[in-house]
């Protein structure tokens, strides 16, 4: 009888190993294509402060000047998800009409601009890499390849001609000493065929660390809050300043490409939630 009964205890816990295990086999199935969704938000401040509100908020360089933007805009592309062993997820590589968009402060909800991602492999991911600003390599698709995300652009203001190209940045406003009352216009971006035209790339690449892994799952999306610093405009690596040589330019020119340099390390991811 003795022995009936713990062969019998022996046979349960024996059942019930075996369905845990099939349980975490199921869990870290590397076979598992289901798919989930996640959301990233970019809020634009100074100083890691963040909401600017467009012709209001008003900044001081490190160069002593003040200034304020009445237009704020960029262009977010190849957005990449690194995951714990990384491997990288790209959302739609140099595809601009699915995988583009443009952030702009005036489409901002209670200071935060809203990207939602769809169809993202489900899996924890620890790292977020995007560009600032359109690759040459989908601008040289050609303006059939992209012609959704060109209207766009070309509805927001964020394009020249198409031999011109995408502008990738696009700030506005007025500065001065004492106080912001003279205009400029600063509008970073690549001219055209680069290589053709002998001219610098302008297109970046920022990769981010998440604080809190991004946890994607059919029933989790998880949102990634990423704060932009402007004052890396004018006082970032490079300390600049607005004259009357360069407060009216567009393209790819040395101020404009000390512009690009700073702005690309206004980027920080703030927090993750995974709700």
């Amino acid at each position: 009888m003795k022995i009936y009964k713990f062969l019998s205890l022996l046979f349960i816990a024996f059942n019930l190993f075996t369905l845990s295990s099939c349980r975490n086999s199921d869990d870290d199935d590397p076979q598992d294509t289901s798919t989930g969704n996640l959301q990233i938000k970019f809020e634009n401040g100074f100083n890691n402060l963040g909401d600017i509100v467009l012709n209001q908020t008003v900044q001081t360089s490190a160069a002593g000047q003040k200034h304020n933007f009445s237009a704020l805009k960029y262009v977010v592309s190849n957005i990449t998800l690194i995951d714990e062993g990384g491997n990288e997820f790209k959302y739609n590589e140099n595809n601009p009409d699915k995988g583009a968009f443009i952030i702009d402060q005036a489409d901002a909800v209670a200071g935060v601009v809203y990207i939602d991602l769809n169809g993202i492999p489900k899996n924890n991911y620890k790292k977020v890499k995007f560009g600032l600003g359109i690759s040459q390599k989908a601008y040289l698709l050609g303006q059939n390849g992209q012609a959704e995300f060109w209207n766009k652009a070309k509805q927001k203001g964020m394009s020249w001609s198409w031999a011109g190209g995408y502008i990738f940045v696009k700030l506005e406003g007025k500065y001065g000493i004492s106080s912001a009352d003279t205009e400029f216009m600063n509008h970073t971006g690549n001219m055209g065929n680069i290589t053709a035209n002998d001219m610098p790339d302008l297109y970046r690449e920022i990769t981010l660390n998440l604080p809190t892994t991004a946890r994607v799952t059919t029933q989790v999306r998880p949102s990634i809050h990423i704060l932009a610093d402007l004052n890396q405009f004018l006082s970032g690596s490079k300390t600049l300043s607005l004259t009357t040589g360069n407060n009216m330019m567009m393209g790819s020119g040395p101020h404009l490409l000390d512009v690009t340099n700073n702005l690309t390390a206004m980027f920080k991811v703030d927090h993750v939630h995974n709700d």
